[in-house]
């Protein structure tokens, strides 16, 4: 599958060779990793794109990126789909990115660009959320145009919908 493009990012589907050493924190020749990379929550992502691979086969293009620079090259941080859509179209997304490069426009930038991707191939809807102190992360949703939904204790839940697809 090839990378998916945007005006400074790079959003590179991640192989199973990629996320195992996302997992164990050892970059391979060739890896080119910011300071910081991987943080817990691409360990996370990457584990549970691991699992997927073994449970049910590689889910791409419904599985992990890893978000480069397209300036330098080095990883700063993932996003992907929590899982392939279900019945209805809908597809959970997640992100994040290294401390340093925060506050920068990456993270919507590189957002924005897998909602356009998703929308073209076909997905209905797209949800997230974010733990209710996050509010950087709700600003992220809301800036790519997905609405606040709901939330409970923990949790902001977020949404966007293409009805004619």
């Amino acid at each position: 599958m090839d990378d998916l493009v945007t005006e400074r990012l790079v959003l590179h589907p991640m192989s199973v060779a990629e996320a195992e050493r996302v997992v164990v924190g050892e970059p391979g020749d060739g890896d080119l990793w910011a300071s910081g990379y991987p943080a817990p929550g691409d360990v996370e992502g990457a584990a549970h794109f691991l699992e997927h691979c073994a449970g049910t086969g590689d889910p791409q293009p419904f599985g992990n990126y890893e978000i480069r620079r397209r300036s330098d090259g080095l990883a700063i941080g993932g996003l992907g789909f929590n899982r392939p859509p279900d019945e209805e179209g809908t597809v959970p997304i997640g992100y994040g990115l290294i401390p340093e490069v925060r506050g920068q426009g990456y993270a919507s930038e590189a957002l924005r660009g897998l909602l356009e991707f998703a929308r073209d191939l076909g997905i209905r809807t797209v949800i997230g959320d974010a733990d209710l102190d996050n509010l950087a992360s709700q600003r992220v949703m809301a800036a790519v145009g997905m609405e606040r939904t709901g939330a409970d204790e923990q949790v902001v839940y977020f949404r966007i919908e293409w009805p004619e697809l």
